[in-house]
C-alpha cells in the first residue's frame, strides 16, 4: 500500500486530551480499500480528495471493524483524542455516532491553508486551539480515572478503577453511557485490543496484555478485528491502516 502516513506526539500541555497526530495522504493513482479498527480514540478529521474544499469530521468511538476506500489524492489529518476532550474540548455528548462520523460546520476550530500544508503546521494550530478552548477545570475523579485507563492500556477491572478513583462504579458507567454511548467495561476490552496493535505488528501472536490466556486473546482479537491474530499480523497488502500506522509511530 502506497500511503504515506506520519505522526506526532502532542506537547506535554495537552496530553491529557490528545494522544497522537496524524497525517495520511494517497499519492497513487488508485483508490486504496483499507480497513480501520477500533483503537479507543475520538478522531478529529480534516481532510480533502484533490482539489474539493476541505472536510471537517468528528468520529465517535469504534466498536467495530469498519471498511473504508481511501481515494486517490486524498490528503487527511487528524487528532487522536482521549475521552476528556469530548466534556472538556467539544462538550457534547459523542454517545450518538459510535461508528460514525459528523460533519462539522467550516468555522469549527478554524484551519487555513497553512495550517495544512504538513503535519507539524497542523499540530502547532491545534495545539494552539486546544489550549485556548481548554479553560474549565477538570473533575478530579474524571481525571484520576482516565490516567489509570491510558497508562494501564484498560487492564484494570471497573471495580479496581472505582476504588482508585472513590467514584461509584454505577455513576462511572452511567457517566460512559450518556457521554460516549458505551460502558466502561467495553471501553477498556476495547483499549486492550488498541494496545495491541504494536506487538501484533512485530509478529509477536501471543498475549502480552492482561488476557486471561491464548483462547482469549484469539477472541477479543477476532471480535474486534474479524480475523485471528496471524492474519491481522500478516496485514496483506496493508489492509489494516491501524496496523500499518502504527510503525509510524514515534515509540
Amino acid at each position: 500500500m502506497k500511503i504515506e502516513i506520519k505522526s506526532l506526539f502532542p506537547d506535554s500541555s495537552i496530553t491529557h486530551f490528545v494522544h497522537s497526530f496524524w497525517m495520511l495522504e494517497n499519492k497513487t493513482q488508485k483508490d486504496i480499500p483499507s480497513t480501520v479498527l477500533p483503537n479507543g480514540m475520538v478522531d478529529l478529521i480534516v481532510m480533502k480528495t484533490d482539489s474539493q474544499e476541505w472536510e471537517m469530521v468528528i468520529r465517535g468511538i469504534d466498536t467495530m471493524s469498519g471498511d473504508v476506500s481511501i481515494l486517490s489524492g486524498t490528503k487527511m489529518f487528524s487528532i487522536g483524542f482521549k475521552l476528556l476532550a469530548v466534556e472538556y474540548l467539544f462538550k457534547d455528548s459523542i454517545k450518538n455516532i459510535l461508528n460514525e462520523g459528523k460533519i462539522m460546520a467550516n468555522d469549527y476550530w478554524q484551519f487555513d491553508e497553512m495550517d495544512l500544508i504538513d503535519l507539524e503546521s497542523f499540530c502547532s494550530k491545534a495545539t494552539q486551539i486546544i489550549n485556548t478552548i481548554a479553560t474549565q477545570t477538570i473533575d478530579s475523579r474524571k481525571k484520576k480515572l482516565f490516567e489509570h485507563l491510558y497508562a494501564t492500556d484498560g487492564s484494570m477491572s471497573v471495580n479496581e478503577l472505582s476504588e482508585k478513583v472513590f467514584w461509584n462504579s454505577r455513576q462511572i458507567n452511567r457517566y460512559f453511557n450518556q457521554t460516549f454511548g458505551i460502558s466502561l467495561k467495553t471501553y477498556c476490552n476495547i483499549l486492550r485490543f488498541g494496545a495491541s496493535f504494536k506487538q501484533i505488528s512485530e509478529g509477536k501472536i501471543f498475549p502480552e496484555q492482561n488476557f486471561t490466556d491464548q483462547n482469549h486473546f484469539i477472541k477479543e482479537i477476532k471480535k474486534y478485528a474479524g480475523v485471528t491474530p496471524k492474519e491481522l499480523s500478516k496485514n496483506k497488502e496493508g489492509r489494516f491502516l491501524n496496523i500499518t500506522a502504527i510503525k509510524c509511530f514515534p515509540f
